[in-house]
């Protein structure tokens, strides 16, 4: 059996997963990212059923995201992110706390983010290649959106001037 090196966070249901595969010589590296019996050996039973990617330029900052039922399991592909996952879970008694990663290709590591907790990112390379995979279907409607800059938050990111859509400047 493969055994992935789980940390637990100062966020009880956030967990950083190392991949158990990284072979790197000469041509490159290999990382195996995902292998649903490792997983599940490892006491992680989730079944994902959608990935997606995001490229951003430096200074974008992307969320903060989340709803009530998608569990995520995020990665860093290519360049350097600043990951932010905050607990909105109002009946968790870690409700509105909040922590960060620095994710890089250079350093493979995985996040999985449960339900009810919202997350973002910071570009903070000149472009960032950004992967999660998901427990459902991306549906816009039941998200909510924290204003990555909120005051009660205080959310140390490490610029004061991100490059924002026009739904996370404004929910």
């Amino acid at each position: 059996m493969n055994k992935f090196n789980i940390e637990k966070t100062k966020l009880s249901k956030v967990l950083k997963i190392t991949p158990p595969t990284i072979f790197n010589d000469f041509r490159g590296n290999y990382i195996e990212t995902y292998n649903e019996d490792i997983y599940n050996q490892n006491g992680i039973n989730i079944k994902f059923i959608q990935d997606d990617i995001s490229t951003s330029k430096k200074n974008v900052l992307r969320g903060i995201h989340g709803d009530e039922k998608t569990w995520k399991l995020v990665s860093c592909l290519h360049g350097e992110f600043y990951l932010v996952i905050v607990n909105w879970d109002k009946n968790s008694k870690e409700y509105q706390q909040w922590i960060s990663f620095e994710m890089s290709s250079s350093n493979p590591f995985q996040i999985l983010i449960p339900p009810k907790y919202g997350n973002g990112h910071l570009v903070t390379s000149k472009e960032a290649i950004f992967h999660y995979k998901q427990s459902t279907l991306y549906d816009r409607d039941s998200q909510f959106t924290i204003h990555w800059n909120d005051p009660k938050l205080k959310i140390k990111w490490p610029t004061e001037n991100p490059i924002l859509s026009e739904r996370d400047k404004n929910e």
